[in-house]
């Protein structure tokens, strides 16, 4: 991952969802600065969520590009 450039991410997630700790995990350890977003807590987020047609977390968007579920594959892809 050695962008010159830091892509734009953001994961829409919930506090109890573990598919959204592993996301924020793999997010972390490529070391990715990222918005988090807990969907039931914040009601904006929530909102955005929904304009993504988001039915379900983690929703990981890159650089307008959206995941959804945890897709490591996908999300390499994405930043590649």
């Amino acid at each position: 991952m050695n962008r010159t450039r830091q892509p734009r991410v953001t994961l829409y997630s919930t506090h109890r969802c573990p598919h959204c700790r592993r996301a924020k995990q793999w997010l972390q350890q490529h070391k990715l600065p990222f918005q988090e977003f807990d969907i039931e807590r914040n009601a904006r987020a929530f909102k955005d969520f929904q304009r993504l047609g988001g039915r379900g977390v983690p929703v990981v968007v890159i650089d307008g590009e959206r995941v959804d579920g945890f897709d490591p594959k996908r999300m390499q892809r994405l930043l590649s």
